[in-house]
């Protein structure tokens, strides 16, 4: 049917350049967080790419169910202001006609939303999370640049230090400067080594010197050694395998109903139930008055999406903290948005209908 195909097409063109649109600014504020996190030794420089494709990836279910509802209003909303839609309801088609092409369209969007948000979000926060864990867990020594200084992970260490070749386990001419307790202490030493004691690591200097300065009393102290050992980090070789809710595997967090896992369910499944959600919103809010140039039916319907998304996140918040259940959240929040989008739909048709009739009766004979 020419109803029917038009509307898809003329649907998915615009799904598709506003998806390149969000999808563009995405990954520019993307690579700007990860090169701050990389400026800041949050992150390993050369896992920029990576991070960036894993934060993509997980947000692309956001970015897809954005995309479908600015395109169902901005499509139905030109077709309001070019007065396309008052032929369509002249020759009989209603407002709750469009929803079923509207879901011809929507209905591969929604399948990868379901998807992304079971499968590859927290398959790609597993392995975002794993990246900087690892980064985390590399040494102090590991994470200085020849020839430049460095602050330690917890900001309580300066380091200089002169690699010996490409071994990062060793070094020579070290520097550290160290603040804790109120002490300030400035070690030197010809090399350093690291040395692991059971799961802590530890660094070893030979040939060096410590000066130490209490910052209450000024009293200073000279020491040298033969060899000093510096913790730099404990537990480096931890259980890595407790992985944060958001990087769980669906079925795990369906096999341990803890509060948390049960709040991170509440984002996956409220993600999926939105999708289908916004479209009907879309369809309903898309209205507006061929007769004035604004496009504020465009502003109204963004508002709503920030709006929805915010009280979801709400929701996973009270799941999470254990305010309410899983069942009473989904079924509080997406099922007041569902019956809200089918209310709107029929007002708007019943609207359409009464316009019509009085415009009917109305009409000289």
């Amino acid at each position: 049917m020419l109803f029917d195909s038009s509307t898809r097409s003329e649907l998915a063109r615009s799904f598709g350049v506003t998806l390149v649109v969000i999808l563009t600014i995405m990954l520019t504020l993307t690579l700007i967080k990860t090169l701050g996190q990389a400026a800041g030794g949050n992150v390993a420089p050369q896992d920029v790419v990576l991070l960036m494709g894993y934060a993509t990836i997980a947000h692309l279910a956001t970015m897809l169910i954005l995309s479908l509802f600015i395109a169902i209003v901005v499509t139905l909303g030109r077709r309001y202001r070019e007065s396309e839609m008052t032929i369509w309801f002249a020759s009989g088609i209603s407002l709750s006609r469009f929803v079923r092409p509207v879901l011809r369209m929507a209905w591969p969007i929604l399948l990868a939303v379901i998807v992304l948000e079971l499968i590859v979000w927290p398959w790609g926060n597993q392995n975002s999370a794993e990246l900087r864990d690892r980064y985390q867990k590399r040494s102090d020594l590991s994470r200085v640049a020849p020839g430049q200084f460095q602050t330690s992970r917890d900001g309580s260490r300066v380091f200089f230090i002169e690699r010996d070749g490409d071994d990062a386990a060793t070094g020579r001419n070290v520097f550290i400067l160290s603040n804790q307790n109120e002490r300030e202490s400035v070690t030197t030493s010809a090399r350093g080594r690291l040395e692991m004691e059971g799961d802590d690591r530890l660094l070893v200097l030979d040939h060096g010197q410590r000066n130490e300065t209490q910052l209450k009393t000024g009293e200073k102290s000279l020491a040298r050694f033969e060899q000093y050992k510096v913790m730099t980090d404990t537990q480096v070789l931890a259980n890595a395998s407790q992985l944060p809710p958001k990087a769980t595997p669906t079925l795990d967090l369906v096999r341990t109903p803890t509060p948390k896992n049960q709040g991170e369910l509440a984002w996956r499944l409220g993600m999926i139930l939105a999708g289908f959600n916004m479209a009907l919103l879309g369809v309903g809010l898309a209205a507006s008055n061929p007769r004035r140039a604004s496009n504020w039916n465009l502003l109204f319907a963004l508002l709503a999406f920030v709006v929805y998304f915010n009280l979801i996140n709400v929701s996973v918040s009270w799941v999470g903290n254990g305010r309410t259940t899983l069942p009473r959240a989904l079924l509080a929040l997406h099922g007041s948005a569902f019956v809200l989008g089918l209310a709107v739909i029929w007002l708007r048709d019943n609207a359409n209908r009464f316009c019509l009739r009085r415009r009917v009766t109305g009409a000289p004979a």
